[in-house]
């Protein structure tokens, strides 16, 4: 027998090599390139077919323009972070580490969807039926009457989505899907991409809702080439530690709806349920207030929430350390120079750690503040104020920037009890608003302002 011709795929773009490199030659990624069998010449003369349908050429305003139809999941955060619900057509691909509860969760969406009167379709590669209905027993959906395929081929899943035209359905997982027009073994970049790509455009002609969970890598992307996540409409992803009861779902992309929202779940034996006031994970219960301590207001989509943020500032030997978790290390650096230069406050011989509280993400600079202000708390062992909040930019040059939509996050803040807070001055409202009451507000231009203020209120 002749041998099976190999070539190198990328798994980041889906390039090919006919030999090994260290670098992709098509998007210059290092070592990505994964040995597999080449398909012959005439193997799938016509498998692209059915995903080039004949069309004519239209003008923008000739085409009907109809909002997009939503079907609510039953779940609010999931909701929330969709845009308000699943899309009739739309393609959904949402990842996360192993156990972290993306099958729960689905499982749990597709229950309250089919009690809602809608057609629904669970594909399972990884499980048996029998499994999947022995984890909705343990969830308490009892008498669900979710469909289940358990099938990995490719044709077949097509040929049951045809025949049965669910109105929303799950594919479990797109890295076990395979077809026969690839020799490829299932979780390959080429069967992973033709697989969606087909899945895609059945979506698009039947108006089913899919959606397809993906595996990730050790880095915490999701497997498979980067071209997945352009042809799929939304790209969410599950977060949390498996150890924490606490998950997070992200928006990273969504042609229907905002990106960078951000859903909070709590494990419970029952699955996953929402959060409704995700602040009170984030912040610490100190009975006393406690030095290196600063409460900010952050926005995850259109969500202001509180999140703590804490400093601990200690002696360092001759290379002093500065690390973060949840907030950007290069700009941790950069407002410990601030701090040096602009308010005096040295901590060129001390260890530097910054944690944001409860495992969140912050990456907008409106923590400026908050970070220089609880780093200065600790150095100095003298506690902020109980009730007190800041958030806001700093620049190079010292001046205090504003922070976006400045007067939702303070309207938050006065809701939750805060009682005084530091911001910029183009962030303090104009005029009394009662949505504020009770909350003292002090707007400020420099970061010099800043610190001799705290320094009067501590």
């Amino acid at each position: 027998m002749a041998k099976e011709k190999t070539q190198y795929t990328c798994n980041e773009c889906g390039g090919t090599s006919p030999r090994w490199l260290g670098k992709c030659p098509s998007c210059g990624a290092w070592n990505t390139l994964v040995e597999s069998v080449a398909e012959s010449a005439g193997a799938g003369k016509n498998r692209f077919a059915s995903l080039a349908p004949a069309s004519a050429v239209a003008t923008l305003a000739d085409i009907e323009a109809t909002d997009v139809a939503r079907s609510p999941t039953g779940i609010g955060e999931l909701d929330r972070v969709l845009g308000g619900g699943v899309v009739e057509g739309g393609v959904v691909l949402i990842g996360g580490d192993p156990g972290i509860g993306k099958s729960t969760l689905l499982l749990q969406a597709l229950d309250a969807l089919q009690r809602a009167n809608q057609k629904t379709l669970y594909v399972t590669g990884e499980e048996s039926g029998a499994q999947v209905a022995l984890r909705s027993r343990r969830l308490g959906l009892d008498g669900s009457q979710v469909q289940v395929l358990a099938e990995i081929q490719l044709e077949k899943i097509l040929a049951t989505l045809s025949a049965h035209k669910p109105a929303i359905a799950v594919i479990d997982s797109i890295q076990t899907v395979y077809s026969e027009q690839l020799t490829s073994a299932p979780g390959s970049v080429a069967q992973v991409r033709e697989c969606a790509a087909h899945l895609t455009r059945a979506a698009k002609a039947s108006g089913t809702a899919i959606v397809l969970v993906g595996h990730v890598t050790k880095e915490g992307a999701l497997a498979g080439p980067r071209v997945l996540e352009h042809m799929v409409d939304t790209v969410l992803y599950f977060e949390g530690d498996t150890h924490s009861s606490f998950r997070l779902i992200r928006a990273i992309k969504n042609r229907f709806g905002a990106v960078n929202e951000i859903g909070v779940f709590a494990m419970t034996e029952k699955g996953l349920k929402g959060v409704s006031n995700p602040s009170a994970i984030f912040l610490s219960q100190h009975s006393e207030p406690v030095p290196g301590s600063c409460v900010m207001v952050t926005l995850e989509g259109t969500r202001p929430m509180l999140v703590e943020i804490q400093a601990l500032v200690d002696s360092g030997g001759p290379s002093p350390r500065r690390l973060s978790v949840g907030l950007d290390r290069d700009r941790l650096a950069m407002l410990l120079a601030v701090l040096h230069r602009h308010a005096g406050v040295a901590c060129m011989d001390q260890d530097v750690f910054v944690n944001a509280v409860g495992g969140v993400r912050i990456s907008e600079p409106a923590a400026d503040l908050a970070v220089m202000l609880a780093i200065t708390s600790s150095l100095r062992g003298r506690a902020l104020p109980k009730g007190f909040i800041a958030f806001g930019e700093v620049g190079l040059a010292g001046e205090v920037r504003p922070a976006p939509r400045g007067q939702e996050r303070l309207k938050e803040a006065a809701k939750l009890g805060f009682s005084v807070a530091v911001v910029p001055k183009a962030n303090a409202p104009k005029k009394n608003d009662k949505a504020f009451e009770g909350l003292t507000i002090h707007g400020v231009d420099r970061i010099e302002e800043a610190m001799e203020l705290a320094r009067s209120l501590a």
